[in-house]
């Protein structure tokens, strides 16, 4: 007859358990492999700057067609002395970074309230308040079908 209690047996390992055991398991060959590309959201070269000045936006993935910058052209590659915003001629120092497209707009301390509606990106926040209005639209022309 065994003594061992139930707790005693060996227990299954956790999924978090089971990828810190693969990770320490690596040899070192694994890690000496070139590393990923960095993730749109880390990588400065696809944030977005705005003039402090007027509001305008530079885009890395538009550029500047009226200045000649193609798209793609990151904002750290543009000339520091020779770049003017397109709208009111602010040199660079004007600009702040805002980070990339998707990323959620509002303060980071905030993002965690609102229903999960302040994790949206700006255009998603559109698609569901244009889309609530049409929605409300739609409803009320329905009310001219009832006798």
């Amino acid at each position: 007859m065994s003594t061992e209690s139930p707790t005693d047996a060996p227990q299954p390992p956790l999924p978090g358990e089971v990828a810190e055991t693969l990770e320490a398991s690596e040899t070192p060959e694994a890690s000496q492999t070139p590393a990923a590309p960095k993730a749109p959201e880390t990588d400065p070269d696809t944030h977005r700057f705005e003039c402090r000045s007027c509001g305008y936006v530079y885009d890395p993935s538009e550029g500047v067609r009226k200045l000649g910058i193609p798209p793609e052209t990151p904002f750290s590659a543009l000339d520091p002395v020779g770049f003017r915003c397109p709208v009111c001629r602010s040199r660079v120092g004007a600009f702040k970074d805002i980070g990339p497209r998707n990323k959620p707009s509002g303060f980071e301390e905030n993002l965690d309230f609102g229903l999960g509606v302040n994790r949206l990106t700006p255009g998603q926040k559109n698609v569901l308040i244009f889309g609530g209005f049409a929605l409300a639209i739609a409803f009320f022309l329905s009310l001219y079908s009832l006798r």
